[in-house]
Order: C-alpha cells, then structure tokens, then sequence
C-alpha cells in the first residue's frame, strides 16, 4: 500500500449534520418550510417598503430597480462558464455609466468644487468605459477560430446612430419625453449585452450591444443638458481624454494582466461613485434651494459614498495581489474581527447622522467620516483575503460596484441608472454565488477571511494521509501522452502563474495529430478570476470546444487513459468526496483519480491553498512530475 488513510474519531457536531442530512432526505418537508419562511420574510419587507415610500417617484424607482435585478439574475445564469471573464469586464465597462451621474453634476454644479469632482467623476469613468469594452473585444476575439466566418458588427452603428440623431432632431424639436426612450432602449441594450454571453456565437455581438447601450445612455443625458461654448468644450475634453485613455491602457493588456486590469477598473467605477456623491452633497450646500434634499436623496448619497468606497480601495488592493506589487498572502492582525465591527459600527452611526441631517457642518463631517471608515473597511477586508480567494473577491468587487451606482440612480432620481446599476449588482452576486459553490465556502468566510466551508467538516483537517509518492521525469511523461489514446488535461492556478499557456497548446496540437483525443477539464474557481483560464487558451490557439467544464467531463475520467494535471491541488483533491472530516468535504472536484493514469505537474508537494494533504498524490495509479510548469511543458 502506498498511502494508508488513518481517521480519527467523527466530532458529535459532525455526526448531528449527517444525521440532520439523512432525515431531509428522508422527509423533504423542512426545506419546503425554510423556503416558505424567506419568502415570507422577504414579503413581509416588501410590505414594510411600500410602507415607508416616501412618494410616488420612489415606488416607480424601487419598481425599475427590482425588475432590473430580477432581469440581471436570470441573464447571468445564462452565461456561459467559459464567458465568465469577458462577463466580468463587460459588466465592469457598463458600469461606467457612472460618468452619467457625473456629467449631471457637473451641469447642475453652483460651486467649483462640485465642478470638479463631477469632472473627475466623468473623466475616470470613461476612462473605464472605453478601457472596458476594449479589455472584453480583447477576450472574445481569443476565442475566434480560423474558421469561423467572418463578422460585421459595424454595421449596427448605423441603427445607433439614427437612434441617437433621431433623438437629438427630436428634443430640438420639443419632444421633451424622447429621452426616456433612449433610455429604455438603452437599458435593453445593456441586458442583451450580457445575454449575448450566452455562447461562443453570440458573445461579441453581446459585446456590441453593451456599446450601444452605454453610448444611447450618454447620449440620453447629453441631449437633457444645457451647453454654453466654454461647458461644450470641457465636455468634449474630459470625454476624449477618458476615452484616449482607456484605450491606450487597454492596448498594452496582455491575457495573463487580465485580472489585475479589471480590479484596477472597478476601483474607477468606486472613485467615481463617492466623487459624484460628496460633490452632489456640496452642491446642495452652496445652493440649498437648487436641490430636494429629502430622505432618499439622502441615502443614495450615503450608499453611493460607502459602497463605492469600500468598492475603491479593496479594488486597488485586489490589484496589488493580483499583480504582484502586494503580498497575495492574507494580511493576519489581532482583532482582525474586532476591527471589522468597529468600522462597520461607525458607518452605520455615521450614514444615520448624516440621513438625519441635525446640521450642515455636522452632516458633512458625519459624511466626510463614512468615506473614510468605509475605505479603511474596504482595505483592510480586502488585504485579509489570500491571493486563491480572487476569484470570488473580484465578483464581490463587481457587484459592488453595481450597487455604488444603482445609489447614484436613487440620488438623482435616475431609472437608466438604477436599471444599469441593478443588472450588474445581480449580475456580480450571481457569480459570487456561483464561485462559492464551485469552493464549497460560504461568502462570509471569504469576505472576513480565512479558510472556511459549508462542509459537515471541521476547522482542522482530521486525517492524516501517510505513505510515498511515485516521480517520473519528463521522458516517462512523454511516453505515457503519446502511448495514450485519450488525454484530459487539468489547468489551474500555476499555469496562469507560469504563463504556460502556449506550451499547452504545443502539447495539444502534437497529441491530436497523432490521432490521440485530447480535451481540457476547467474548474470553476481555476485561475485567478473566474473564466481566466478559459481565456488563456483560447489566447494560445486551443479551440474553446475541447475546453470542458467539470460538470460536463467529470463522468468521462473512467474512459480516460492519462489525465495531466498541471498546476491545479485542491481543485483535484479526493478527500472532499471520501473523507467526511476534511475542511474541504463537499466541495465539487474535478475526479481525475477515476483515470487509468494521472500525472500531477507541481512545483513541489507543498499543500494546497485548503492547508489539506491531497491523497491522489499517493494513489496507485498517480505519478508526480515535479518542477516549474512553464519549464516542464517546454520540455513536453
């Protein structure tokens, strides 16, 4: 035997789970009650909301809001697995209609500052926009095949533009309600840039769509706004700048960059947020009788100042880790938790006193405070989550930065805004949900940091794994592929890491003219942002339909003559199926031990992220090829 399993005795809290589990199985009526009793709840909050509504604009806003969301929800979970990452910028593009709310400011602003912090607002906000948009071309045109037919998207400028023109005739015209079409056209174009992430064959024109619907947009508030030649002309400037610069970023991204890019973009999205949210606060000071200052405008202040805060600075944190300008190891302080609560507290305190407004000065210092301890909780939150955790850190970002600008529509009393900020808010949750199960954690343990599962296990891993494991060289290696008539190969964090992509497909291409079968198994949270993976590949010429997720290629194992793991451990790791005591019992694996031969590509036989010994190193049936990934695929 080379590995023997030694298990301790189960925890009675270990015990109660399964026999809990056993008894829902057996009688199904408790899950049917826990879900009656959330919507009961979330019925009852409804009620309670439609209590309170302050007036009829607002009840119209939470109804845009709401169907926006419940819109956004059911478009992500249509999204492809593959189409995660181009998701994610697309998303991350669209939310640069933040520069609507500052171009608004900007129009209506009685003081300087005000001015400028709606100028800055619409200037790094487009600056996302265009960076967006080029960063999501970027991605999906990796996935093009040689033969695939030529496309013609350009030619959909030419609806837009009647549609934009149409608008501008109009509203000199005096239809002054126009605009509120190409808004609502405008959010459509944004929902079907997401839907269009459906497929391989739908996705760019998704990304089309989401041009078209952030340019009507623009477009929409433009024509609404009163221009003299000197305001025209900043107009212009600040958007063309914006827009020069986005660009010019974009076009030195390299796919491994991807990540960090994106993070660096959500922090725009915050800045620009809490930059149109205090200078909307200053504009009513300067002129307090310019603007309606009531209850919700009030809290949309707040919401937008905090949430796009805390959206800034864990963005610029994401981006460090990513990058590797900050430690990816997660930062440990005593009274990590103690911290968190504190600063949590003093937000709550700080947006009540604001929202009761008992004076000027102290309102603004009540505001002023809330940026700052939300920056404080968005860095330090953020700094505690080791580098494996991104993926999920990066969807939590982007949802964040949904729900900053859905703030901002609620502010200015803006359903384009509300409707955009809501679809991408969901659209952000959805893909939290979406790594956390593919991780078997809860979202709490990845947000206040630390290892943590839904599993029945416990805190420590409980067995203990003890035997040898079998080494071949890379010539071995090479026997095993070409002697193998049907290969899996299993990608994960280290081949981002070691940029290993092309050797991959080296590898790929000569397998397949020998006539072996060669596919790719993806999971979920591989690479370090959801999809990323995906998009590595394709960017080195592997063809997106022999890339698999694990749902799809899991039953396959048992047919399979070698399965190559390259750079990949808790993702592949047996004791989340066989040992009910490991802290990641229950997570979703790929099962590569099922295979007639595995060879596992490390670094080393360090443990994984998880901190749990992986038994498939000691199967019978795995042999270790240990060195640099990039190193040992060129020598593949």
């Amino acid at each position: 035997m080379r590995m023997r399993l030694v298990e301790k005795p189960k925890d009675p809290a270990v015990l109660l789970a399964e026999l809990q589990a056993e008894v829902e199985a057996r009688d199904p009526r408790p899950v049917y009650m826990r879900s009656a009793m959330w919507a009961t709840g979330g019925s009852s909050a409804l009620l309670a909301l439609g209590a309170v509504t302050p007036n009829v604009e607002f009840g119209s806003m939470l109804s845009v809001f709401s169907l926006a969301g419940v819109c956004g929800y059911y478009t992500v979970w249509g999204v492809a697995h593959a189409l995660h990452s181009p998701l994610m910028a697309v998303t991350n593009a669209i939310s640069g209609m933040t520069a609507v709310g500052g171009l608004v400011l900007m129009n209506h602003a009685p003081n300087a500052g005000a001015h400028i912090l709606g100028a800055g607002a619409t200037l790094i906000s487009t600056i996302n926009i265009s960076g967006g948009f080029l960063v999501t071309k970027k991605m999906l045109d990796m996935f093009k095949r040689p033969d695939d037919p030529p496309e013609y998207y350009e030619f959909y400028a030419v609806p837009a533009g009647v549609l934009g023109a149409g608008f501008l005739v109009g509203q000199s015209m005096g239809y002054e309600h126009i605009g509120s079409v190409l808004g609502v056209t405008s959010g459509i174009c944004c929902v079907g840039g997401i839907a269009g992430l459906s497929s391989q064959e739908t996705a760019r024109m998704g990304n089309t769509l989401g041009m078209t619907g952030v340019g009507l947009g623009m477009t929409a508030t433009l024509g609404s706004m009163h221009f003299t030649p000197g305001f025209a002309l900043e107009t212009a400037a600040l958007l063309g700048t914006g827009s020069a610069l986005g660009y010019g970023i974009a076009s030195r991204v390299g796919p491994t960059s991807l990540p960090q890019t994106v993070a660096a973009f959500h922090s725009l999205v915050g800045l620009a947020a809490v930059g149109t949210a205090i200078g909307d606060w200053s504009a009513y000071c300067a002129d307090p009788n310019d603007l309606n200052m009531d209850g919700v405008r009030s809290m949309g202040i707040v919401l937008a100042t905090g949430i796009g805060s805390v959206t800034a600075t864990g963005s610029l944190v994401a981006y460090g880790k990513l990058d590797g300008s900050l430690d990816s190891s997660p930062m440990n302080i005593s009274g990590r938790d103690q911290i968190n609560m504190a600063m949590g507290a003093g937000t709550l305190a700080t947006g009540a006193v604001f929202v009761s407004q008992p004076s000027e000065g102290l309102a603004t210092a009540a505001l002023m405070t809330n940026a700052g301890l939300t920056g404080a909780l968005g860095y330090h939150m953020t700094s505690s989550i080791g580098g494996a955790d991104m993926p999920v850190v990066i969807t939590v970002l982007n949802s964040y930065s949904g729900w900053a600008l859905c703030a901002e529509g609620f502010m200015l009393d803006n359903p384009l805004l509300t409707v955009v900020g809501a679809l991408i808010g969901s659209s952000g949750a959805i893909l939290t949900h979406i790594m956390c199960e593919a991780m078997n954690r809860e979202i709490s343990s990845v947000i206040l940091g630390g290892m943590g599962t839904k599993s029945t296990g416990g805190e420590t891993d409980m067995s203990i794994y003890e035997g040898v494991h079998t080494e071949i060289n890379v010539d071995q290696c090479v026997d095993a592929l070409t002697e193998a008539e049907s290969v899996i190969i299993v990608p994960g964090y280290g081949v981002a890491v070691a940029k290993a992509q092309y050797a991959i497909a080296d590898i790929v291409a000569k397998l397949t003219k020998r006539g072996a079968k060669v596919r790719f198994g993806i999971h979920p949270v591989a690479g370090r942002m959801p999809g990323q993976l995906n998009v590595l590949l394709a960017e080195a010429g592997v063809p997106y339909d022999v890339v698999e997720e694990m749902e799809e290629i899991n039953d396959d194992f048992t047919e399979t003559d070698v399965v190559l793991v390259i750079g990949a451990n808790d993702t592949i790791n047996s004791a989340a199926i066989d040992d009910p005591n490991s802290i990641i019992a229950g997570m979703p694996v790929l099962e590569v031990w099922n295979a007639k031969n595995v060879i596992i590509m490390k670094r080393s036989m360090a443990q994984g992220y998880a901190g749990v010994e992986n038994p498939v190193f000691f199967k019978e049936n795995t042999d270790m090829l240990l060195g640099d990934a990039k190193q040992t695929c060129d020598a593949l």
